[in-house]
């Protein structure tokens, strides 16, 4: 065996046949004893061409042990323990067409077909009028067309072969197929596994599975009868199960019109003329399904998806689902969404990674980019470089190896890789978004008596304590607006209030009169932004007073520098009086100005003397 170079040492590639000539899903692939001497074998599901050589293929090592011709191609394939006989050796169910094939020691053991569907009494009388000679061809194919638009019950499979035939092809069909009976068949979609009545690793399992009709079946693993029947709102494509039948069990379904159902054991009844959910008289339990809704016998959707998924696998007590557009999200069993993360290509087929020795659960993802990732949560924990895009993935037992990585590859390749006893896996977060920390529950502290008190006394005095609080907004309102007006009144370091326009200025007045110099110190106080076209006007008692420029204009004003402007002030009256000088700083061609201070001229001692 040669150690992989692309993933820091964590696996070992121990076998790579690229013409192994395997051509499957991860549905169709499972690790099991099927000799009882302790050595796993790989148990495949062959797709072959797709029209021909379906196979059920069994590998032991890198040789192919056994092989079994398949009727149809499968849609699922598990192991399961069957009974209770010693030594204990798994039984391997093929789901394929209409059909479970279930083989016992590599040999048919028993096939199991699905009940048949309800045929629309309509289309048998037409059949018979046309068996009958009533109605020819032509008139048989237009009442066929109504019935498909309007029935509730859809055509069989021989009406709707029929609708797509030529109109010379017509009555050689109808010769050939009028004196056999009309039956409506549905077929498996996927398979699981349910244990019987303990959780034992090698306990009695009922086998699940899902159908075209939208149906879902509970399946007794001796007599192979039906214990219960459960309905979905659409077809479902993948399953997982997990429980017991006998004492509780979540069956977790994506469906495919992109939506997640929960089926869930909740009550046992002994009469029954009480069942809702469907069951079998032959079982001694009966039981009826919701989702979380006590009084619904169907379930509803409770992960609503925004695309459709690809892959659903079970880590814990949480669902971890693959979807279409890139991204791979985490869900509790009661539907809340957890986590979400985003892929850098399509995922083409998902696996449970479960290592009980070590205490570890992941999950390990192929994408069309010839990689597989595993992830713990929405944490990327290794990435594998494979030679070819991965069409299956199987994680478990296989030989005496207890961690073995098992991949098929689009080209028909097979690979076997072993997880070394020295891989240690990072739980840090190497994908971008929110930080693992932020996922975690805070601690909150129980609510304490006194906060108890308080909600309740603000319950109760809710419109009187709004009263005071807005009676005390608006006393602090009133306060502020007399401090400003007092600080406009005696010219405190008038400050602008425009934002835009951020200004500053002070007045110092010098001189003992007639005249005056009267010095304006202009600062712009933002950041990085100068302020320009600024200009300063004076208003005042032209009887007391008179200015040489009561206008100027205001260069540009650098953030953070101080500007001092100067103007002459020339006192005209005799009477010993002032009064004070109003500036407005504003725009130029502006009448709303940025900014105001009123300055308080002193007394004109000059004149006095005089």
């Amino acid at each position: 065996m040669s150690e992989v170079s692309g993933d820091g040492g964590k696996w070992l590639d121990a076998h790579y046949d690229p013409v192994a000539g395997l051509y499957t899903f991860s549905s169709c692939v499972d690790l099991a004893d099927l000799s009882g001497d302790g050595e796993s074998r790989l148990v495949v599901g062959d797709l072959g061409s797709g029209l021909s050589g379906m196979k059920l293929k069994v590998f032991q090592g890198t040789a192919l042990l056994s092989e079994s011709t398949l009727l149809d191609l499968p849609t699922g394939l598990v192991a399961f323990f069957m009974d209770l006989h010693e030594p204990r050796i798994p039984a391997v169910a093929v789901a394929s067409g209409p059909c479970i094939y279930v083989y016992k020691n590599l040999r048919p053991y028993f096939k199991f077909t699905l009940p048949g569907l309800e045929v629309n009494p309509v289309e048998q009388d037409v059949w018979q009028q046309v068996k009958e000679g009533q109605i020819d061809p032509l008139t048989m194919k237009e009442m066929l067309e109504g019935i498909r638009k309007k029935a509730d019950v859809p055509l069989s499979v021989r009406s709707l072969r029929f609708l797509s035939l030529e109109t010379d092809e017509m009555d050689e069909f109808v010769q050939l197929h009028k004196q056999q009976p009309i039956k409506r068949q549905t077929v498996i979609t996927c398979v699981g596994t349910l244990k019987k009545s303990t959780a034992d690793e090698d306990g009695v399992s009922c086998l699940v599975i899902g159908t075209e009709s939208s149906n879902v079946y509970v399946l007794d693993p001796e007599a192979f009868i039906i214990l219960s029947k459960m309905s979905l709102p659409a077809p479902p494509t993948m399953i997982d199960v997990t429980g017991q039948f006998d004492v509780e069990f979540r069956i977790t379904v994506a469906c495919r019109n992109g939506n997640i159902y929960i089926l869930r054991r909740w009550v046992v009844c002994s009469d029954p003329s009480q069942i809702q959910g469907g069951g079998s008289s032959h079982s001694p339990i009966f039981s009826c399904f919701l989702l979380f809704l006590r009084d619904s016998d169907k379930p509803k959707y409770s992960m609503e998806l925004s695309s459709h998924p690809v892959g659903l696998v079970r880590v814990g007590k949480n669902v971890v689902v693959g979807c279409t557009d890139e991204s791979l999200q985490g869900f509790t069993q009661k539907g809340k969404k957890l986590w979400r993360t985003t892929l850098p290509a399509p995922i083409i087929t998902m696996a449970a990674m479960d290592l009980p020795t070590r205490g570890f659960q992941g999950v390990l993802v192929g994408l069309a980019n010839c990689e597989v990732h595993l992830y713990r949560d929405k944490n990327l924990l290794s990435n594998i470089k494979t030679p070819d895009v991965v069409t299956s993935i199987c994680f478990g037992r296989y030989g005496r190896e207890d961690g073995t990585l098992i991949m098929t590859t689009k080209g028909g390749g097979l690979m076997v890789k072993i997880l070394k006893r020295t891989a240690i896996f990072d739980d840090r977060d190497g994908t971008p978004g929110p930080p693992l920390a932020q996922s975690v529950r805070l601690n909150v502290p129980k609510k304490t008596k006194l906060y108890v008190d308080q909600t309740l006394r603000e319950r109760e005095n809710g419109v009187a304590m709004h009263r005071a609080f807005y009676m005390d907004l608006s006393r602090m309102r009133l306060a502020a607006a007399k401090a400003y007006v007092k600080a406009l009144e005696s010219s405190l370091t008038p400050m602008s209030s425009s934002l835009s326009e951020p200004l500053k200025m002070n007045a110092v007045v010098q001189g003992l009169g007639p005249t005056f110099k009267l010095t304006l110190n202009m600062q712009n106080t933002a950041a990085c932004r100068p302020v320009m076209n600024l200009a300063i006007s004076f208003l005042y008692d032209e009887n007391l007073y008179r200015m040489r420029t009561p206008y100027l204009r205001i260069p540009l004003l650098v953030p953070g520098l101080i500007y001092p402007v100067e103007t002459l002030v020339e006192c005209t009256s005799d009477k010993g009086i002032s009064d004070i000088i109003k500036v407005f700083v504003l725009h130029e061609g502006k009448g709303c100005p940025l900014l105001t201070a009123h300055i308080n001229m002193p007394v004109s001692e000059g004149l006095m003397l005089n």
